[in-house]
């Protein structure tokens, strides 16, 4: 039996911050209480630092299968154990895409073997899904199903792409309203949340142009495209029973559009990214191409929005929408460069500090690890410090800052939309199940299904 005892910290427990020990126990929390007995137990001394949950990104973008050039589960799983992630989502638009359950089984499997951290596995809602396809991810261990608003389908590829007014007979079309209706009371059948990439294609239509520098992202990615997305799916889950999740939110109209939805009745959950907490349009000659990505990082009246309705709680919980490529990608010419940054190995650091800044550093653990415990239905086992939960922790030593270098990143993309930020907090030691994740360590990330899907 491995024992282990972290002393003399500021846990941070369901009821709030207190003074305690953590006693675990075969990777599980026996006990939080004060100046317990170490007994036999290998002891950590946390004096003056905070012990937090594991953190849980719910949009993560591996690669993997498909690209292990700019990422895979084993560069995916060092970036997020660096940062105090102990649990991944990953999306479903890898090659092949995760829409069938012999894909996502087949997917876990080589998520296991490279896994630092534990994993979970978004799957694939097409237009042309069936209830069947449906109901076999979910028994699968599927933890929801993300619909891509505006994104073809390549049948000869696998793979999800943006190719507006391509007229190609291997492509099926986008995922749409219609397709939500169909499939969202299956969704909520089998009691898994239905996320959506939330842009609307023939707003996006409206507005497609050149995309050479970012004037001209911006102007091609309107925040009405996401507020109409939102309003209708939200009109079409409102009646079906659906737990509606909207990814990575952009922009004030698109939070404007989601809470008159929940003051309608739709059940719905909101995640933004840090990037657009802490970033803004003109930040982009500073920041340069990492800094490209979708929806687009916009400007200081959206960021001032999002950080209010993060502090109303309207916007419950913080993913990075992690999405690297290779260092060479980003660095081409604007119009070649691809969209997406890597973010996993930050997320805590960036929420503790956009919590500090709020007045209250205890929101980060809400955003980062029980508010995304509660939508992968993990909420049992994960995202609490709390007897019978899996011991996923994190020593945080809150007066050591860490300014993001490129040479410290874990992910195959070192350079960042969040390069050289400087925090006031640093990430001293992470658990997984009660080991110390060790870099360059062994695999021993498992995947987590939900608890409550009905079967």
């Amino acid at each position: 039996m491995t024992e282990l005892l972290i002393r003399g910290g500021t846990v941070y427990t369901p009821e709030g911050p207190r003074k305690a020990d953590v006693y675990v126990t075969d990777g599980v929390i026996a006990a939080v209480q004060p100046e317990l007995d170490a007994g036999s137990a290998k002891i950590v001394d946390a004096t003056g630092m905070y012990v937090l949950p594991g953190a849980i990104d719910v949009h993560v973008h591996s690669r993997d299968p498909g690209f292990p050039e700019k990422e895979d589960f084993g560069t995916l799983t060092a970036a997020a154990a660096a940062g105090g992630v102990t649990v991944v989502l990953d999306m479903p638009n890898t090659v092949p895409a995760v829409d069938s359950a012999g894909v996502l089984e087949a997917k876990s499997a080589l998520a296991r073997s490279k896994a630092r951290v534990d994993f979970g596995l978004w799957g694939l809602m097409r237009s042309s899904s069936t209830p069947d396809q449906l109901e076999g991810m979910a028994a699968a261990g599927a933890v929801g199903f993300k619909a891509y608003l505006a994104y073809s389908f390549s049948l000869s590829h696998k793979q999800v792409l943006y190719s507006p007014g391509v007229d190609d007979l291997d492509l099926e079309s986008p995922a749409d309203y219609g397709t939500l209706a169909r499939l969202a009371p299956v969704v909520g059948h089998v009691g898994l949340p239905l996320a959506i990439h939330a842009e609307d294609p023939t707003v996006l239509a409206a507005f497609r142009r050149p995309v050479l520098n970012y004037t001209d992202l911006l102007e091609s990615r309107p925040p009405e495209a996401e507020a109409v997305a939102i309003s209708a799916a939200a009109a079409v889950a409102r009646d079906s029973g659906v737990h509606l999740h909207v990814a990575h939110l952009s922009s004030a109209l698109g939070l404007q559009a989601a809470e008159d939805a929940m003051r309608n009745g739709t059940l719905l959950s909101l995640e933004t990214c840090p990037q657009f907490l802490l970033l803004t349009a003109q930040d982009f000659d500073a920041v340069g191409p990492a800094m490209k990505m979708l929806p687009p990082i916009r400007g200081a009246a959206d960021r001032d929005a999002l950080v209010d309705g993060l502090k109303r709680g309207v916007i419950d919980m913080v993913s990075t929408d992690h999405a690297p490529h290779t260092d060479e990608e980003k660095s081409r010419p604007f119009e070649d460069v691809p969209s997406g940054s890597p973010g996993v190995q930050t997320l805590y650091l960036s929420c503790l500090q956009l919590a500090k800044d709020l007045g209250d550093v205890w929101l980060a653990p809400r955003w980062v690890s029980q508010a995304p415990a509660r939508l992968a239905g993990l909420e049992e086992s994960k995202g609490s410090i709390a007897p019978g939960f899996d011991a996923d922790i994190v020593i945080v030593d809150p007066k050591t800052k860490t300014r993001v270098r490129s040479e410290q990143m874990r992910s195959r993309q070192r350079h960042g939309a969040l390069d050289s930020k400087l925090f006031d907090f640093a990430i001293k030691q992470v658990f997984l199940r009660g080991e110390p994740i060790a870099r360059g360590g062994k695999a021993r990330g498992r995947m987590v299904r939900p608890a409550l899907v009905a079967r």
